[in-house]
């Protein structure tokens, strides 16, 4: 008797715990205008998470668009996850969409769900039964470090995979205008007033980088579109 009471105490913490679960990861802006959103779950509460971070975000930065990285996520909820692209697509903004091998279930039936109704392309490896838009070929563990760390750089023997680390020192996110004030920089750098001004951080994974270029060029084609 006495073992049956712990086992359904037990079972009912889990349960909690298990409620209380974000199936939002993460959300943060790059680059000063590009949301990112890391679905880690596709269940009951993305929907209104995915519209929470939204609206705090929009309400600290001017938003061009929004990227939602569903690498490595899943889930069961089909509704939620219909839900969700609603949302994204009725905010009438570009969505770059990340996926990769490790993209399934419910995860693949939102990026489907935004690709269908034009909001967004999708980026990154190849999901379950979805093909990328644009790939992008990664290694599933060099992935999940820049994913920590989007602006770092690994050496081969930070990641042992067996693979090539050649392209590691020439993802550069550095744009064109990046490039231009470096050079009146360099120009001008006798004239120069005061300290220089640390060198701008960019983005070294791949894949995140392209849907940021992607969603950035949008706005910069269409500025009068509205933001999220």
């Amino acid at each position: 008797m006495r073992r049956s009471v712990v086992v359904w105490i037990l079972a009912g913490l889990l349960a909690a715990v298990s409620g209380t679960a974000a199936d939002l990861a993460k959300s943060s802006v790059f680059e000063s205008s590009v949301a990112y959103l890391r679905v880690s779950n596709v269940g009951r509460k993305l929907p209104g998470e995915i519209q929470a971070a939204e609206k705090k975000l929009t309400a600290k930065n001017g938003l061009a668009g929004t990227i939602l990285d569903l690498r490595f996520a899943a889930g069961t909820d089909d509704v939620s996850a219909r839900d969700a692209a609603a949302f994204l697509e009725h905010e009438a903004s570009p969505v770059a969409i990340l996926i990769n091998s490790r993209t399934r279930d419910a995860a693949v039936i939102l990026a489907e769900d935004l690709r269908a109704s034009r909001a967004g392309l999708t980026f990154g490896g190849a999901a379950a039964g979805l093909q990328p838009d644009v790939a992008v070929a990664v290694d599933l563990n060099r992935e999940k470090a820049f994913m920590a760390h989007p602006y770092g750089t690994f050496s081969t023997n930070q990641i042992a995979d067996g693979g090539t680390n050649d392209f590691l020192p020439f993802v550069d996110h550095t744009t064109e205008a990046d490039l231009v004030r470096a050079r009146v920089k360099d120009d001008a750098a006798d004239d120069s007033l005061g300290p220089e001004r640390p060198v701008k951080p960019f983005i070294r994974d791949p894949v995140l980088a392209r849907g940021v270029d992607f969603v950035k060029g949008l706005a910069a084609l269409n500025p009068s579109a509205p933001k999220s």
